[in-house]
């Protein structure tokens, strides 16, 4: 198994790239400057007969390709060399005119000088032909001769066909990029290819892109996704290609005589494409062109088409070919006599004929591989691929055939959208693999930190990390927050909520007020699909954020979501939701915005409607487990060290534990140390728990708030629901201890035993890793609200689900002490080991225990005495310090002080001090842990004889006695104290202002 402390972050994320991120990077090298070389005269014809601006920018443009290269003229060799010198070029094209040997010439001398540099040459016409393909074909500073003819298309195939040979290599590697093989010597046939092949290819990439985004740098970006033509002259340089790049190639197309092993071969394409068929993991289109009628043949029997030279239409017959059998253009479903049945333009439309098409179609386009051709030429690449390998044989009937493909489809897509936020769809409603968006605008503090938890735990295979059970988030839906900014304006709302103070009357503005007949449509599609308990959350832009988190600023609304009436649950939610965005301006959130100086009109509200985890028990629906977990624990007992972290957990909603509830503590770096005794165990043991109340299917939640469909239940109702096997231990009076689980009958005691100290699922290491890896990913310790159904799913495993992650400390919170800076004179006490975090400036008086008249066998009258004291500071609403001797709150009374929470409860700072025969042991008993956890109290430990660590008691003596009475003294200060608590390095100190 993984040794869970040494994972790091950057260890196991896979820092996958978005398609977005890939596209940019495809097509590293791009040609942007083009040096054409050639004379006054043929510049002339190229520019101006040829309307050649026109034409290179209408083609870029048209296909929406980025920038057009920049053509610079050059009408001499000087010219052409000078500006070399001034200007960098990614490739020069020399036009050889009525001088043949001129231009060759002048591009030796460019070779030599940018040796790196691509040149192409540029013959005027075909009867220039014969010339070159003796004469230049020999000479290596040339790249490729091409031929113009009039047509300024082929220099947009010479600058293609420059950047394909450039970024084949990368961009198959990094983008599973397609490649098209051409295999012609003849400089007039393939100057006559490229521009259809290029043409073609892009058309069918614009027509791909524009069917799934409205965003035109993202159709640009996608552009450079399109499959890469290879042109090669020789059987070598082919077969070079094919060994290469087989896992990509799209097609080979091929003439039939060209050079093989140095000589002329008639049969070379011939065997070419034999070659290409007997490396293939899986048949591909082939192309055989010949002048001779005779190879068609020979094209059919090694399972090639055949295009004629000769043919009026060439063109028109290549793009026929890329039409037909490499899938370009629409799917038509056909009957096997081909009468086309259907005809779908996009993916969507290819499915859902996919559906109902005809058995006898199914067949027909199954044996010919029609479908893996059709969608790997739409890029759905991972599609194709897994459709490759079967055959129709493959399957018992049809219909199987026909699911198995759809299964495929529907899982690649999922696939596709995995940690991914996705505009809206209804089908899409049920997954927990995504975040869905409905409507526009930032998705707000949660919504962003429920977008990024998705796409941080698909992004990291957990089940090698943690095997036995799955990690993901509720399913998660976010309405954008310019939809709250369009609700506004169309109900006419800005001038009075913001004006106003009164809530309630903000509240029933909102109550009244409607959204647009575009979002109502969207709420009643999301109904339709998702019938279970939802809970719906705000997501403000300021929520959750790293240095000012909101945390429980705003309304959050659970409902059953059960009504028969979808016009009834479609209200409920659209109660809530409103609900939502008035908290807003509710008075202890104005009053948070002023306490942080922000002004309430910069707020701005998403929403997240989130399916409620958990499962329906006799009218009643909750989770096995809920809970919250923090990387760093303010509070270590015994020897966990703060960075072990905690995690405080119940059965049922989470509420119970955020309310601050008895719920049970542990620590998930030793989940089976308990720090309480048994007796307390016992006594402080959760004895109820929250659920969404089904059996009532109408609510009010204007009149009733948050809780409207909330019910509390004891404990032994979860019992009879079969819930609790896992979740608590029996106590045996006979034999006073606890036995894990309900084999025996006696009280329930909710410890989690079966989970935590025997391991039934792996609770300790997932709250481990996870928080870990989430402390890293966010630079700051966090808090993590979590829920776990143990019911196995589809893999037979329970389900942890991650329903919020926040920053824990507010920067105003991280305190450091340095005891040598401060002037020890004013220091009342310095604590190396303390627990809490903060600080607080505002106490001036300390209640304490005087050493000289302390005893232990007097601990339970000490406890009675500050009861009484603390009674006091309750009448004044004051709080105050308490120091003594030994651990309080214990039920040992020989150990410490046996307080109770209620005998202390305005104490704000406890200090414990040892003595001699009186040490302190660092445990705390479990009511009195749990408030002074909650509190946030400081709890500070004095060491008898430390050499750091101390106390004044004698300052204390001094200062003004308010009260002393039996074996206590309570004194004042004039000024309030200063309490500072690190809860990072564990030290604390009190300081007396000067």
């Amino acid at each position: 198994m993984t040794d869970l402390d040494k994972i790091t972050l950057s260890a196991v994320y896979k820092n996958r790239k978005s398609d977005r991120d890939i596209f940019h990077e495809l097509m590293p090298t791009k040609v942007k400057e083009v040096l054409l070389v050639a004379t006054l005269y043929d510049s002339y014809s190229i520019v101006r007969e040829g309307q050649f601006s026109d034409k290179i920018f209408g083609e870029y443009l048209q296909l929406n390709l980025y920038a057009a290269p920049r053509f610079t003229s050059a009408n001499t060799r000087e010219e052409a060399l000078q500006a070399l010198d001034t200007r960098e070029f990614d490739l020069v094209i020399v036009m050889a005119g009525v001088d043949k040997k001129i231009p060759v010439q002048t591009a030796k001398e460019i070779y030599d000088k940018k040796p790196n540099i691509p040149i192409l040459l540029l013959a005027n016409n075909n009867a220039d032909l014969r010339y070159f393909k003796t004469e230049v074909q020999k000479i290596d500073f040339i790249d490729r001769t091409f031929v113009w003819n009039g047509n300024s298309n082929v220099f947009l195939a010479m600058i293609k066909y420059v950047e394909d040979r450039k970024n084949v290599a990368p961009d198959t590697q990094l983008g599973n990029v397609r490649v098209i093989l051409l295999v012609e010597d003849s400089i007039q046939y393939y100057s006559r290819y490229l521009p259809t092949l290029y043409a073609t290819i892009m058309s069918q990439t614009q027509n791909l892109v524009e069917d799934d985004s409205s965003d035109e740098l993202h159709i640009i970006l996608k552009m450079r996704a399109r499959p890469k033509v290879i042109l090669v002259s020789t059987y070598e340089e082919a077969v070079e290609i094919i060994n290469t790049y087989k896992e990509y190639l799209l097609c080979v197309i091929s003439d039939v005589k060209f050079e093989k092993n140095g000589f002329d071969d008639e049969e070379a394409g011939v065997k070419l494409l034999q070659y290409a068929t007997s490396v293939m993991r899986f048949p591909i289109p082939l192309l055989l062109q010949s002048h001779d009628i005779v190879n068609a043949e020979k094209a059919r029997q090694i399972g090639a088409d055949f295009i004629d030279k000769n043919s009026e239409s060439l063109s028109l017959d290549i793009l026929n070919f890329l039409y037909r059998r490499l899938g370009f253009g629409n799917f038509v479903f056909k009957d096997p006599n081909g009468t086309p049945l259907m005809e779908a333009r996009n993916l969507l439309e290819f499915e859902e004929m996919f559906r109902i098409v005809p058995d006898t179609a199914l067949e027909y386009h199954g044996s010919r591989n029609s479908f893996s051709t059709w969608l790997m030429a739409r890029g759905e690449i991972n599609m194709a691929e897994q459709l490759k390998p079967y055959q129709t044989a493959d399957f018992k009937s049809t219909e199987e055939l026909r699911q198995f493909c759809l299964d495929v489809f529907h899982q690649v897509r999922m696939k596709k959208l995995q940690g991914r936020i996705i505009r809206f769809e209804p089908d899409l409603v049920s997954s927990n693999r995504f975040v869905i968006r409905i409507g526009k605008g930032s998705l707000g503090g949660k919504g962003r930190g429920m977008a990024f938890i998705s796409n941080f735990i698909e992004s990291i295979d957990f089940r090698k990390i943690i095997p036995g059970i799955n990690i993901r988030i509720p399913p998660t839906a976010v309405i954008g927050v310019s939809e709250f900014d369009r609700f506004l304006e169309v109900n006419n709302l800005y001038g009075d909520i913001y004006s106003s103070n009164d809530y309630e009357h903000i509240r029933s503005q909102f109550l009244e007020a409607r959204f647009d007949d575009a979002m109502n449509e969207q709420l009643l599609s999301y109904l339709k699909v998702m019938t279970r308990p939802l809970a719906i959350r705000s997501s403000g832009l300021f929520e959750d954020s790293l240095l000012q988190p909101f945390a429980g600023v705003y309304a959050t609304f659970l409902i059953p979501n059960n009504h028969p009436d979808l016009a009834v649950r479609f209200e409920q939610l659209v109660t809530a939701i409103k609900l939502v965005y008035a908290s807003i301006f509710t008075e202890s959130a104005q009053m948070y915005f002023e306490a942080i100086s922000y002004k309430i009109e910069e707020e701005k509200m998403a929403v997240i409607i989130q399916e409620v985890v958990g499962h329906e028990y006799h009218g009643k629906f909750y989770p096995h487990i809920s809970g919250v977990a923090h990387s760093y624990n303010y509070y270590p007992v015994a020897y966990m060290q703060p960075e072990d972290g905690v995690s405080v957990t119940a059965v049922g909603l989470g509420m119970y534990v955020a309310g601050g509830e008895s719920a049970f503590r542990f620590c998930p770096r030793y989940p089976s140390i308990n720090s309480v005794s048994l007796k307390d165990q016992i006594r402080e043991s959760q004895r109820h728990f929250y659920a969404i109340d089904m059996s009532r299917t109408t609510f009010d939640l204007a009149r009733q708030g948050e809780d409207a469909a909330i019910r509390r239940f004891r404990v032994k109702e979860a019992e009879a629901d079969g819930t609790l096997d896992l979740c608590v231990s029996t106590y045996v009076m006979e034999n006073d201890y606890l036995v894990p689980g309900m084999t025996f009958p006696g009280p329930r005691v909710v410890d989690f035993s079966n989970i935590l100290k025997y391991n039934a699922i792996p609770l300790a290491d997932t709250l481990k890793v996870l928080l870990k890896l989430f402390r890293e990913a966010m630079g700051s310790p966090v808090e993590m609200e979590y829920a776990i159904d143990l019911k196995p799913g589809d893999d037979k495993l329970p389900t942890f689900y991650i329903l919020q992650i926040k920053p824990l400390i507010r920067s105003e919170e991280q305190i450091d002490i340095d005891p040598l800076t401060h002037d020890r004179t004013n220091l009342l006490m310095y604590a190396e080991k303390g627990m809490g975090n903060g600080m607080m400036r505002h106490i001036t008086d300390v209640v304490y225990v005087e050493p000289h008249r302390f005893s232990s066998v007097i601990t339970q009258e000490i406890a009675r005495e500050v009861s009484e004291f603390n009674r006091y500071f309750e009448e004044t609403k004051t709080e105050y310090i308490l120091v003594g001797p030994g651990r309080w709150g214990t039920n040992d009374h020989f150990t410490g002080i046996p307080v109770c929470w209620a005998g202390i409860s305005r104490a704000r700072v406890i200090v414990e001090i040892g003595m001699h025969d009186f040490p302190l042991d660092g445990s705390l008993g479990s009511h009195f842990f749990h408030n002074v956890t909650s509190m946030n109290v400081g709890y500070f430990s004095i060491p008898h004889n430390s050499a750091n660590s101390f106390i004044r008691l004698d300052l204390l003596e001094k200062q003004e006695v308010v009260r002393s009475a039996g074996y206590i003294r309570h004194v004042r200060f004039e000024k309030p104290l200063m309490v500072m608590m690190d809860g990072r390095s564990r030290q604390a100190l009190i300081k007396m202002e000067p």
